[in-house]
């Protein structure tokens, strides 16, 4: 199978998980860079960051036309991420491979976590300023570090720390997103990472079409299934990365 057959049947995938379940498909995108298609552990974590910007870009206006974007809530979030997205995304380039590739692994545990545990998390009867500031703070290490979106830390705690609704919290976790990794963009930019365009572009491409497809998915299948097969991918693929990380 040809490289570029791979790039659009991965970007399709991510961007089905992405549709269906809100978060956590960008957290296949190093893998499948990586595995699939040769990247190097940074080239792919800066690859990741194009195709997560291109995705959340190009959803955000849709769920903000429906109101479920809260601007000022959202600004706050992301404004507490910027500076660790920068920050680790000019060191992200300094760290071993093997470093990188456990760090990929980590957080697919942890994602896949998140989408195996109990959905119904109680709103919070007040804004925790503290809470709120230090996960934005943490979201944009991992966007500015290895990536992914981190749509999978930034609901919850929009739901939990700062009482949106899920919905609410959806569409304003894709202007965190995209503002984190518009900065961790930033930090890489002259790097000299090969993003491989002729890959990347189809894979952010592929991603998009997918994200559309994903929502019409999430209307016929249960999501509790849907999490749950997707979090048991992410567990394996997990696996295979820490595997890679210390032979």
């Amino acid at each position: 199978m040809s490289a570029l057959v791979l790039a659009l049947t991965a970007g399709a995938v991510i961007g089905l998980a992405l549709g269906a379940l809100g978060g956590g498909g960008g957290v296949l995108a190093a893998p499948a860079l990586i595995h699939l298609l040769g990247f190097t552990p940074a080239a792919a974590a800066t690859a990741g960051l194009v195709i997560v910007t291109v995705t959340t870009v190009s959803a955000l206006p849709a769920h903000a036309r429906d109101g479920h974007v809260v601007w000022r809530t959202g600004a706050l979030f992301a404004a507490a991420g910027v500076v660790p997205a920068f920050l680790a995304g000019a060191a992200a380039a300094r760290l071993p491979d093997p470093v990188l590739t456990a760090a990929f692994a980590l957080v697919a545990v942890v994602a896949a976590l998140r989408m195996l545990r109990p959905r119904g998390a109680r709103p919070a009867s007040g804004v925790r300023a503290g809470r709120a500031a230090g996960a934005g703070a943490g979201l944009g290490a991992v966007t500015g570090l290895l990536g992914v979106g981190g749509g999978f830390l930034a609901v919850p705690t929009l739901v939990g720390a700062l009482g949106l609704r899920m919905r609410q919290a959806v569409g304003t976790s894709l202007l965190v997103i995209t503002v984190n990794s518009l900065a961790a963009l930033a930090a890489r930019a002259g790097s000299g990472a090969d993003l491989r365009w002729e890959l990347t572009g189809p894979f952010a491409a592929a991603a998009v079409l997918g994200a559309w497809d994903g929502r019409r998915l999430a209307a016929r299948i249960s999501g509790e299934a849907l999490r749950k097969a997707f979090a048991l991918v992410l567990l394996a693929v997990a696996a295979l990365m820490l595997a890679d990380a210390f032979r």
